[in-house]
């Protein structure tokens, strides 16, 4: 049986945004596996939470494209091909240079504050499941400086489906997260100089180390591996 405090983190959470935290905690570092069905009794029994708080919470996962709602076998864990994890890449670089180009046009003091809290927070973070939510946080967080909805929504949807891949991938090459620490401090500097080119430039080679960082760890992905099993009991939150 899980225990967890809502107030880890130093902030009181619903039960709502404790299930939703501790389900997407436990898909970013890989101990709830692509495929992976979710049944919403035993979520509730083991949070000690009722179904209602898990039927909110499987709605935000599924909005953040973390899983998928079957309408016969309910939740499940999503699972991407390696095709599908290069397409979204593909995608990334066509719009995130875009929304970085015009972020540095308009940067707030706020959405700098912001980014480099969350930059500074990486750097102290061990855990590599809880580095690929706050790198994803991040890098939401700067393309919300383009101001552009759309574009948002979009790189997104993108960067949240690949989320639980690049933290698995890190376990595996555990050197690109300094590598990437780095890069968000460029980033954040070209940001701060209102550089657009060179905001655009870092993104783009950014995005690079990614791919490759999941090129490395091709095993991760879907291709035939048999689901697994229901009843295997959540794992705990740090």
């Amino acid at each position: 049986m899980v225990r967890l405090d809502p107030g880890v983190g130093g902030a009181r959470r619903t039960a709502h945004e404790l299930v939703r935290d501790t389900l997407r905690g436990a898909i970013l570092s890989g101990a709830l596996p692509g495929g992976r069905r979710l049944v919403q009794a035993e979520i509730a029994e083991q949070l000690q939470v009722s179904t209602t708080p898990v039927r909110e919470a499987l709605r935000d996962l599924a909005t953040e494209g973390l899983i998928r709602l079957d309408p016969h076998r309910g939740a499940i864990v999503q699972q991407l091909t390696y095709e599908e994890i290069q397409d979204i890449h593909d995608l990334c670089r066509l719009l995130e240079p875009e929304a970085m180009q015009r972020a540095a046009r308009h940067p707030t003091p706020a959405l700098i504050d912001r980014a480099r809290m969350l930059s500074e927070e990486m750097e102290r973070e061990d855990d590599t499941g809880r580095w690929a939510d706050l790198n994803r946080q991040f890098h939401a967080v700067l393309a919300q400086g383009s101001q552009s909805p759309r574009l948002i929504a979009l790189l997104k949807g993108l960067r949240d489906s690949a989320a639980p891949y690049v933290g698995l991938a890190l376990q595996r090459r555990p050197e690109h997260v300094h590598q990437a620490n780095h890069d968000h401090r460029e980033l954040l500097e070209a940001l701060e100089q209102g550089d657009g080119e060179r905001l655009a430039e870092l993104a783009d080679r950014h995005l690079h180390l990614t791919i490759r960082g999941l090129m490395a760890s091709r095993e991760l992905f879907a291709g035939g591996s048999p689901e697994a099993p229901a009843d295997q009991p959540l794992p705990p939150q740090d």
